[in-house]
């Protein structure tokens, strides 16, 4: 049980580092830091979110969102529609023209990482290893949310 713990551990770990810096490498390039490209993302993927949205999907703070929504509305890459909002962050954003085509570029990069990162398995092979890292992220996030409730 030890051996497979290390193992778990060992791996993740070392695939999170690889992560961080190919994620640096490239999204420097691009003028990025780490959270906008997750922001970015999913702003591309799902349409229009407010930043409320945002910080849940990303489990981020919605203070932090909200701040680096701002950035990147002086980037020129997201808008907020305030139409008939007082509060801004109850305002759904979504990308700019220019935004779309930065997080396409993002999209392209990220799915050559994980193309190269998968090589060598089978495609059930990988369906079966996402599929056991989803349950493993979810029985762990349970255990978190657990242990508070326990004292």
């Amino acid at each position: 049980m030890l051996d497979r713990f290390e193992l778990f551990i060992t791996s993740i770990s070392q695939i999170y580092k690889c992560m961080q810096k190919i994620k640096s490498r490239e999204m420097t390039e691009l003028g990025l830091k780490g959270p906008q490209v997750m922001y970015l993302l999913k702003l591309r993927r799902v349409g229009e979110l407010t930043s409320s949205e945002l910080a849940s999907l990303c489990m981020e703070d919605k203070a932090a969102v909200s701040r680096t929504m701002a950035r990147l509305e002086n980037e020129g890459l997201v808008i907020f529609d305030e139409s008939g909002n007082k509060r801004r962050y109850r305002s759904k954003i979504r990308l700019t023209p220019k935004g779309e085509k930065l997080a396409d570029k993002m999209t392209m990069l990220i799915e050559s990482a994980v193309e190269k990162g998968g090589e060598g398995l089978s495609d059930p092979d990988r369906d079966a290893f996402y599929r056991s890292l989803s349950v493993i992220a979810e029985n762990l996030r349970k255990i978190c949310e657990n242990k508070g409730e326990e004292q």
